[in-house]
């Protein structure tokens, strides 16, 4: 209860700072980079800082030399090589009243961050990032920790398999792999491998990168000699050489910021593109170019689970294309469907898809695919009712990670509100442009007009649809 207090007194105290024209993201980088000053200074044996990052020279200090020597301190860290290099490279102060700055300084030296344990420091950590993700525009790429949780135990992630994310952000995929790894007993060699070689990230916003290895760090991924492999680049334009048996990831969704990936040689001669000769079709739809990058991405009997929006599963054109691929090549065998108002920003309709590349000839391709429909009649809101892992138990149970080729309809002739039901690959196939995009259970909100939801929840609902739909025909002009 006490973090609790302690988050909620540092985070409102962005709001005076937003008065000196500090942004959400900037004052949670500032937060990084004291948060980690203070645990040196907790850890004096663990860390070797240079000597100018002295943590209570920085208390103490309440002169008007103090944003000099923070400032000196952020440049000499991000010159120190490692861990530090790459969680401090390009860092400055943008807090530039020294008394502000003095005020947060001493609120993050109220508690002892080392002695609650890297459990208690990643709950705050995570707490600060949601708080992020609720405050500014990175809301749609905040993936809710209770989505995070279900594909995780559907996945069941071992300890000695890689797990990327091509789009890591701060690192939520791979904060619930490692939770789901830790319930096991760990040998040495194990515990090394975790540490360092199980996940490989790609962002390409340095400041968002930060945040994801101060993340890792944080719940005892990497030391200060050796940081685990989160790249600041943009991963569409790399063909990975070294496949990985896990692809978590939620790719951005809107307008891609890089250029655009194409199969044709002659093409990526041109300005504005690059060439990807291991892509099935070339698209500006940056969700289908990091859908083509992640099965890519995997090994053989390689497994992944991406958050994709709506239009993914009924776009025509290199869309259509990409899923009649997807069908005949993988296993695609998962489908959930998510509800709007679990995500930070408005109007979100998004889905996870499941999938393997299997390594049998024999099996290759889709039999079925399974959905399940945790979107009709369900209404969820960041605030007011947010989503929770109980939400999505049954859907976790119903895929039966244990043995996925043994499962049970919910629903059928006679159980007609069943929410999993499964679809051959030819009635796929016989679907308009191999549409994905399947409804099958009655929207009590639409048709019963004498027993309508209360107002809140049409307006939302109404709202919701506007903005979706808003964002699908963005995503259809920014592929014209």
């Amino acid at each position: 209860m006490k973090h609790n207090i302690l988050i909620q007194k540092i985070w409102s105290f962005c709001d005076t700072l937003r008065d000196d024209g500090l942004g959400y993201n900037d004052y949670l980088e500032q937060l990084t980079y004291l948060l980690f000053l203070k645990m040196a200074d907790e850890n004096t044996d663990k860390y070797n800082l240079p000597q100018i990052c002295d943590w209570e020279k920085l208390v103490n200090n309440k002169g008007g030399d103090l944003l000099e020597q923070y400032e000196h301190i952020l440049k000499t860290l991000g010159e120190s090589g490692g861990m530090l290099q790459n969680i401090f490279l390009g860092s400055q102060n943008k807090i530039h009243d020294s008394t502000k700055l003095h005020k947060l300084i001493n609120l993050i030296n109220e508690e002892n961050w080392s002695s609650t344990g890297t459990d208690i420091k990643g709950e705050i950590y995570e707490s600060l990032l949601q708080k992020n993700a609720e405050n500014s525009g990175a809301g749609q790429y905040f993936t809710p920790r209770p989505v995070i949780q279900a594909i995780i135990e559907c996945i069941e992630p071992k300890v000695g398999e890689t797990i990327a994310d091509p789009s890591c952000g701060t690192g939520g995929f791979f904060l619930g792999a490692l939770d789901h790894l830790g319930k096991t007993n760990l040998s040495k060699d194990q515990d090394v491998f975790i540490k360092f070689k199980t996940f490989h990230g790609w962002e390409i916003e340095r400041s968002t990168a930060r945040l994801c290895l101060m993340n890792l760090y944080l719940h005892g991924i990497g030391d200060l000699k050796k940081t685990p492999e989160i790249h600041v680049v943009d991963s569409l334009r790399l063909e990975l050489k070294n496949k990985v048996d896990i692809v978590l990831a939620n790719p951005p969704f809107g307008k891609s910021s890089s250029d655009i990936p194409t199969t044709d040689s002659k093409m990526a001669e041109k300005e504005g593109y690059f060439l990807r000769k291991d892509f099935i079709v070339t698209t500006s739809n940056k969700q289908l170019a990091f859908l083509q990058h992640i099965i890519t991405m995997l090994k053989e009997n390689g497994r992944a689970a991406v958050v994709l929006p709506d239009n993914v599963l009924f776009e025509g054109g290199a869309g259509e294309i990409i899923r009649k691929k997807m069908l005949e090549s993988l296993n695609l065998h998962t489908i959930l469907r998510l509800p709007t108002g679990i995500f930070y920003a408005h109007g979100v309709k998004a889905n996870v898809l499941f999938f393997q590349k299997e390594a049998n000839k024999k099996n290759l391709g889709t039999k079925n695919i399974w959905f399940y429909d945790y979107r009709t009649n369900v209404h969820h809101t960041p605030k007011k009712n947010p989503i929770s892992y109980k939400f999505l138990k049954d859907f976790v149970k119903c895929y039966n990670a244990s043995d996925i080729n043994n499962r049970v309809e919910t629903w059928n002739e006679k159980l007609l509100e069943g929410r999993w039901r499964k679809y051959s690959y030819d009635q796929i196939m016989a679907r308009d442009k191999t549409n994905f995009d399947i409804f099958w259970l009655k929207d009590d909100g639409l048709v019963d007009f004498e027993n309508l939801p209360e107002p809140d929840i049409l307006i939302n609902g109404i709202i919701e649809d506007l903005e979706s739909a808003l964002q699908n025909f963005k995503t259809v002009r920014d592929s014209i």
